[in-house]
């Protein structure tokens, strides 16, 4: 098969292969939660609670990168990420969701957290426009 399916721009053996600096993250994240889950069993009350949340961390961040790794493929995964127009919208959706259900205690946090997602939003949006022809 000459060229590429449907859907797809490359075929398996045409991808470049991942960095040392992915693998060492995938290899330390599955790590930390294999370790600590075990801890979580080992280890009594508070420590073994402590342990299961942080375990359970460490799995969701080792799936979320295993997501983006193949998702952003080859170099520049972090300039990718940083002007991808549904990503930054999808963070100002959720920070002004947040914003409006936090109580006045937490405000001024999603108000910030709010604004910066609306300058990545915008910053994307001008990127993605910038580099078209």
């Amino acid at each position: 098969m000459d060229h590429a399916a449907p859907g797809h721009s490359e075929t398996v053996e045409n991808r470049v292969p991942w960095s040392g600096r992915r693998r060492k993250t995938l290899l330390g994240l599955g790590a930390g939660a294999l370790v600590l889950g075990l801890a979580a069993l080992l280890l009594p009350d508070e420590y073994g609670a402590t342990s299961a949340v942080l375990a359970a961390l460490c799995a969701f961040l080792f799936v979320t990168a295993l997501v983006v790794f193949v998702a952003v493929p080859g170099p520049g995964t972090l300039e990718t990420l940083s002007r991808s127009v549904p990503l930054a919208g999808a963070v100002l959706v959720v920070a002004v969701l947040l914003l409006l259900s936090t109580d006045a205690g937490l405000r001024w946090l999603w108000v910030l957290i709010a604004v910066a997602a609306a300058a990545w939003t915008a910053w994307a949006v001008w990127q993605t426009r910038r580099s078209e022809p």
